[in-house]
């Protein structure tokens, strides 16, 4: 059985599939480990696809000195771009000057050590900009005569975990979907789990649960950490196109936090995001009234063309499950990471996960297994994840590998042929030709169902919709349903 030994023992059972699970499971099955990772619900189905969906060192984190973090982001910002480069992409942001928030020589300084605390090898530097001149200027208000403008970028989040899952898998891990965990407890050296796959006993537990760490800590196995998350909820307002150009812009707020307004999905802008502080129940996790308030007034604060409440068109909110610091306001907590290691005689080893974000997955996983390896007694080894394509990356050009696709595959539209290769990069192959089956609506055929329940674990029309894609936005009323059903026959025929 793949993903344990012969034994019927795995060296690693990773608990939770966001997108530091998916990660460390796929460092773990590179390094030759046998892996079982088991999620409650569908892969990056709570914070990991509820992030603003950047890749980026996190230009204001500086002000909180958090220079080893920035550093580590802007790094890993070059890596992912490199071997994910169809679902990330190189984007210009936008930051007007309110010189009574934050004076120029304090930005500058700022986007200084932002383009030089890491070498940069694709992206530009930022610049000091003119709105007479820059586009921007006409959408903005007036009194907005200068800005800057530096480049971070953008990722299909939930599906940067996908593809680690996926990588991990077609490296031997298995992946258990809509599966928990029941309870764990050391036994003679091993970790023996009850799932609802059934028991399972593994060399290592790695606690990745994300905003339900303390849960699984406390509950599922019975034991106490110092270290503890502290839940932020962070939301975000979609609204249709707010302005033309590929531009974003990250707007200063009086209270000192800043709001991103991005271009998403062709028609849509994407607004966020809030800092409110969480102590429910991460399953019922809701945009309030008040936050919908703020990110609107933030825009109309800036924009020539003010929003209110009633040209959002779809909302999400997740929780950010980070590591508490005990700073005095939520958007002062660290967004760096913490991995607590336990193992003595009478515990084999176990890994906790407290924060972290998207942009350092990769980098966690790494940490997380020269960690791990020693106390199982096994050698680290090189380090591989940073320069090994993720799932349908192989590619160096993204447009000169979509003008390729389009003429093996010309009977597919053009705006059809992009958003595969946008989504699958050369996975697309797989499964794109004249013969797709029925359209089950917004262009979504048989044929990428088929290939989305096969290879990544989609069991729904929301896991399409809303996780594997954000197509919910744009497809007619009944697609959802025609899609239920086909998923139905198509994952009981196996």
């Amino acid at each position: 059985m793949q993903g344990v030994s012969e034994a019927g023992i795995a060296d690693l059972l990773i608990v939770g599939g966001g997108v530091n699970g998916a990660a460390i499971a796929r460092d773990a099955a590179g390094r030759g480990l046998s892996v079982q990772l088991v999620e409650q619900h569908d892969l990056a189905q709570h914070t990991s696809s509820a992030s603003t969906k950047l890749i980026h060192g996190g230009l204001r984190y500086l002000e909180y000195y958090e220079f080893r973090l920035v550093r580590e982001a802007l790094i890993e910002r070059e890596r992912l771009l490199g071997i994910a480069p169809h679902i990330i992409w190189p984007l210009e942001f936008v930051l007007p000057h309110e010189k009574h928030l934050r004076p120029a020589w304090m930005i500058r300084a700022g986007l200084f050590l932002y383009d030089h605390l890491a070498k940069r090898k694709t992206l530009p530097s930022s610049r000091g900009v003119s709105f007479a001149v820059h586009p921007a200027g006409k959408i903005l208000k007036p009194s907005y005569k200068r800005g800057f403008t530096y480049a971070d970028c953008w990722v299909e989040d939930s599906r940067l975990v996908v593809l680690n899952a996926m990588d991990a898998a077609e490296r031997g891990a298995v992946i258990n979907t809509r599966c928990k965990l029941k309870s764990a407890r050391p036994e003679g050296g091993v970790w023996h789990a009850e799932t609802d796959a059934g028991p399972l006993k593994a060399r290592a537990l790695v606690n990745a649960a994300g905003p339900w760490v303390g849960e699984v800590l406390g509950q599922k196995l019975g034991l106490n950490t110092k270290n503890a998350v502290r839940m932020i909820k962070g939301s975000h307002i979609v609204t249709r196109r707010l302005y033309e150009g590929d531009h974003a812009f990250i707007l200063q707020n009086p209270d000192g936090r800043i709001v991103f307004v991005i271009p998403y999905e062709r028609n849509f802008s994407l607004i966020g995001t809030t800092d409110v502080p969480f102590d429910a129940d991460p399953n019922k996790v809701e945009i309030s009234v008040e936050e919908t308030s703020y990110l609107c007034e933030a825009v109309s604060r800036y924009f020539r063309t003010a929003i209110t409440p009633a040209d959002v068109v779809w909302s999400y909110a997740g929780v950010r499950p980070l590591y508490d610091d005990h700073a005095a306001e939520a958007k002062a907590v660290t967004r760096d990471y913490v991995l607590d290691l336990k193992h003595d005689n009478a515990m084999p080893p176990l890994l906790s996960v407290f924060g972290g974000k998207i942009t350092t997955s990769r980098k966690l996983a790494e940490h997380a297994l020269e960690k791990l390896l020693p106390a199982m007694g096994r050698q680290v080894g090189a380090s591989w994840t940073g320069t090994a394509a993720l799932p349908g990356g192989d590619f160096a050009d993204f447009d000169k590998y979509l003008s390729e696709f389009r003429r093996r595959f010309p009977s597919l539209s053009p705006d059809l042929a992009r958003r595969l290769v946008r989504s699958y990069g050369t996975r697309a192959e797989r499964f794109a030709g004249t013969n797709m089956g029925e359209d089950l609506g917004g262009g979504v055929s048989e044929a990428e169902a088929a290939y989305l329940a096969r290879h990544e674990w989609a069991r729904t029309a929301e896991d399409i919709l809303w996780r594997r894609s954000r197509l919910g936005l744009h497809v007619p009323e009944g697609t959802a349903a025609r899609m239920d059903e086909y998923l139905s026959r198509a994952v009981s025929a196996g």
